[in-house]
């Protein structure tokens, strides 16, 4: 396989980390539009009880997959863990589309998830160090857009197919299966790979020589511990916990909180479709402004802004432009802050540390992931989702902003100096 330094005249892994998080886009929102089909008619003994469960066990297997899976890319490389976790998320998704009972269809969420929670991490981690310095923020943005993409896509798909949810997750398994054999010839080996310069020969690429180095040195969690992180990662665990929060609670249960408000189903799913389109705009805006101003600054911003927006949600809206309007706006920036996280980690730490930081943010998010949609079925359950479901984003937005305040505009690690924002 090339190393990095001749994949840079390539395209080929820009693209390929896109269509990973295409599949992670399909499994954010795959379950939210299948779950009013499963309670209304009951299949496999779903009930609102059992969609909640299923809903909470997937994103368990995501949060472990991010923390327990995903470092190991700083130590085996991002090209091998990218494989195997498309690989076994697209084998368990088609067998979930034959599950028999509500407990086997929560086990091979589950079992997927873990493949699909360092997919993320290890693909981020990839794409920082491939990009040109000083381009983190769009670098970040552009590749999650294929999150947002792929949940767009599902959304539109689960228009046309449901109410047979089953061919859902066929679709979504075999999609992963096609993209393997690409991802096997034409993702080049990733930079902890890459073998280390000869002495006394220049180093051609600064990220590789880092690279080297790191990975002659055990790398875990236990590094996040020492001087300077601890407060960093404080600051970024609780914002990435309300991040996923948002974006997994509405993701979810968007449509069941519509229907809890009077909509009808089918408008449900429009305002999925349209909120993830909303996100995708939001992350080219994002990407560049965070470039252009800092991250810090402009996330703060959008995490302010989505608390906003969502209270505004929870206002019944009877014009459906507007409607659609309101929550194609929110998309644009409850979905991007999430992803100004990332980015933002993969600034503020290290390279060889990368793969492990972002593992840490994504998987202590993923809990929140798992507390969104939890508490939001547990008041769907009660019947009191509407408006009380906004509330509770809305005040998750506003956690977010104070935590990040907690996070340093510098960073100074050894001897060297990172800015925060930049």
């Amino acid at each position: 396989m090339p190393t990095m330094s001749s994949a840079r005249r390539s395209q080929w892994p820009v693209w390929l980390c896109w269509l990973a998080m295409v599949l992670d886009g399909f499994d954010l929102v795959v379950l939210g539009t299948v779950i009013p089909t499963l309670i209304k008619t009951g299949e496999l003994g779903f009930d609102a009880v059992g969609a909640t469960f299923a809903a909470t066990i997937s994103l368990v297997g995501v949060g472990l997959g991010a923390l327990f899976i995903a470092p190991l890319s700083d130590k085996f490389g991002r090209r091998k863990l990218l494989i195997a976790c498309v690989a076994g998320f697209s084998v368990f998704t088609i067998g979930v589309a034959f599950a028999p009972n509500v407990a086997v269809f929560s086990l091979l969420r589950l079992l997927a998830g873990l493949g699909l929670g360092a997919c993320l991490p290890a693909a981020l981690a990839y794409m920082n160090d491939y990009a040109p310095a000083g381009s983190a923020g769009k670098s970040t943005t552009r590749t999650m857009t294929g999150y947002h993409v792929g949940a767009v896509a599902t959304a539109l798909l689960a228009i046309f197919i449901v109410p047979n949810w089953r061919l859902m997750f066929i679709i979504g398994g075999v999609a992963g299966l096609l993209l393997l054999p690409f991802l096997w010839a034409k993702l080049p080996e990733s930079l902890p790979e890459a073998a280390p310069a000869k002495v006394g020969e220049p180093a051609k690429e600064t990220a590789a020589v880092e690279h080297s180095v790191g990975t002659r040195q055990k790398t875990g969690f236990r590094d996040l511990l020492q001087k300077p992180y601890p407060l960093v990662a404080v600051g970024i665990g609780i914002a990435s916990f309300m991040g996923l929060l948002l974006v997994y609670g509405l993701n979810t249960w968007l449509p069941q909180l519509m229907a809890a408000a009077g909509y009808p189903v089918s408008t449900g799913l429009t305002l999925l479709l349209v909120l993830n389109v909303g996100a995708v705009a939001g992350l080219f805006l994002a990407g560049v402004l965070a470039d252009k101003h800092g991250t810090k600054r402009i996330v703060l911003v959008w995490f302010g802004l989505s608390a906003v927006l969502l209270a505004v949600l929870s206002v019944k809206i009877q014009n459906e432009f507007l409607l659609n309007a309101a929550v194609f706006v929110t998309g644009v920036f409850v979905f991007s802050s999430q992803v100004l996280v990332y980015a933002w980690v993969s600034q503020l730490f290290p390279a060889r540390l990368r793969g492990t930081a972002l593992g840490f943010a994504a998987g202590v998010g993923r809990l929140g992931a798992i507390v969104g949609p939890a508490v939001t079925g547990t008041l769907v359950a009660a019947n009191i989702a509407y408006p009380a479901g906004f509330y509770v984003f809305a005040a998750a937005g506003l956690l977010a902003v104070a935590a990040l305040f907690l996070v340093p505009h510098e960073v100074k690690a050894a001897d060297t100096s990172v800015p925060a924002g930049h």
